[in-house]
C-alpha cells in the first residue's frame, strides 16, 4: 500500500508539468502586458522595458518557463510581478481562508446530503421524497453566483443576520459562503445516495436479511447503506476539485482573501507566478483528495483492497 501511494504522488509530476504549460501558454498569448498593468499610467517605453528586464520578460517564453520550472523544482513559486512578495507567502496567508471554506462546504454537503439522501429513499413515494428531488434539481441548477447574490439580500441587507463579506466575524461569516458554496454539491451527493440507496434495497441480500428477522433500522444501515456508498464517496472526492473551482466564484461575491479571489486577480493583473502558483496547489490538493478516496475504497471494500496489494507485489 505505501508503494501504491507512493506511485500516485510520483503520478501528479507529469499532471503539474502539463498543467503549468498550458496556463503559462495561455496566459503568454493573451493580449496584455503585465508591465503596462503594474506602471498604470506611469507607462513609458523606457521604463516598461527597465521593468520587463527586472522581471525576465525580456527573455524567450521557453527560457522563462524552463526557469520557472527549476524553481518549483526546489520549492520556489517564484516573485509576484505585482507585489514583489514571494508567491509562497502569499499562498501561505490566502490558503487558511480558503481552506476554512471548502472544510465547511464539505460538512454541510455530507451531514445533509447523506441523511436526505437515506430517507428519500427509504421512502420513495413519501412527501418528504418528491420535496427531496425538487430540492435536487434546484441545487443541481442554481449558479453559485446567484444563489450567493440571493443570500445576502436577504439574510444580510434584509434581515441584517449575517455578515455580507469578509471573514472578520469567525465562523459566523462562514454560513453564507458556505450553503453557497455547498449547496450545489450537496443536491449531488443528495441525489447520488437516493439511486444508490434505492438500488442496494432491492438486492436479493436484503431481503434474505429481512426474511431473518433483522430490523429494519439495521437492514437500511448495517447492510444497505455500506453498498451503497461507494458512489457516494465518489461524488464526494470528486467535489473537492469542483469546489475549489466554485469557491472562485464564491470569494469574489462575497469579498474573502482566499485563494480562488488571488487566482482571479493574479489573471486581471498578468501576474503568471501568481496564476501558476495557485493552480499547482489546488492541483495538488485535488490529486490528495483523489489519493484519499482510493483508501477510503481500500479500507470499505476488501477486494479493492486485495487489487492494491496486487498492484504492490507487481511493482
Amino acid at each position: 500500500m505505501g508503494r501504491y501511494i507512493i506511485r500516485r504522488l510520483f503520478a501528479l509530476i507529469p499532471v503539474i508539468l502539463v498543467l503549468t504549460f498550458i496556463v503559462f501558454t495561455i496566459l503568454h498569448l493573451t493580449p496584455g502586458d503585465a508591465t503596462t498593468i503594474i506602471l498604470g499610467s506611469d507607462y513609458t517605453p523606457e521604463l516598461g522595458a527597465k521593468l520587463k528586464v527586472q522581471l525576465g520578460l525580456d527573455r524567450s517564453l521557453p527560457v522563462q518557463y524552463f526557469h520557472y520550472l527549476a524553481n518549483l523544482m526546489h520549492g520556489d513559486f517564484g516573485m509576484s510581478y505585482v507585489t514583489r512578495a514571494p508567491v509562497l507567502d502569499q499562498l501561505g496567508v490566502r490558503l487558511p481562508n480558503t481552506a476554512w471554506i471548502v472544510v465547511s462546504a464539505m460538512v454541510l454537503c455530507v451531514s445533509l446530503g447523506i441523511p436526505i439522501g437515506i430517507r428519500a429513499a427509504t421512502k420513495p413515494n413519501s412527501v418528504f421524497s418528491q420535496f427531496a428531488m425538487v430540492f435536487g434539481l434546484m441545487g443541481v441548477s442554481m449558479p453559485i453566483f446567484w444563489l450567493g447574490l440571493l443570500l445576502i439580500l436577504f439574510f444580510s441587507v434584509r434581515l441584517g443576520w449575517l455578515p455580507s463579506s469578509g471573514l472578520d466575524q469567525g465562523l459566523k461569516s462562514l454560513i453564507l459562503p458556505s450553503i453557497t458554496l455547498g449547496f450545489n454539491y450537496m443536491a449531488n451527493i443528495m441525489r447520488t445516495t437516493r439511486s444508490s440507496m434505492m438500488e442496494s434495497i432491492r438486492q436479493d441480500f436484503i431481503r434474505t436479511a429481512r426474511a431473518k428477522g433483522v430490523s429494519e433500522h439495521d437492514v437500511i444501515y448495517d447492510h444497505a447503506l455500506g453498498n451503497a456508498l461507494m458512489p457516494t464517496i465518489t461524488i464526494i472526492g470528486m467535489n473537492v476539485g469542483t469546489l475549489l473551482g466554485g469557491v472562485v466564484l464564491t470569494e469574489t461575491v462575497f469579498s474573502i482573501p482566499g485563494m480562488g479571489r488571488l487566482l482571479v486577480e493574479a489573471i486581471n493583473q498578468r501576474d503568471t507566478p501568481c496564476v501558476l502558483g495557485t493552480l499547482v496547489v489546488m492541483a495538488i490538493c485535488v490529486a490528495v483528495s483523489n489519493l484519499i478516496v482510493d483508501l477510503i475504497y481500500a479500507y470499505m471494500d476488501p477486494r479493492i483492497r486485495a487489487q492494491f496489494g496486487a498492484k504492490v507485489r507487481k511493482a
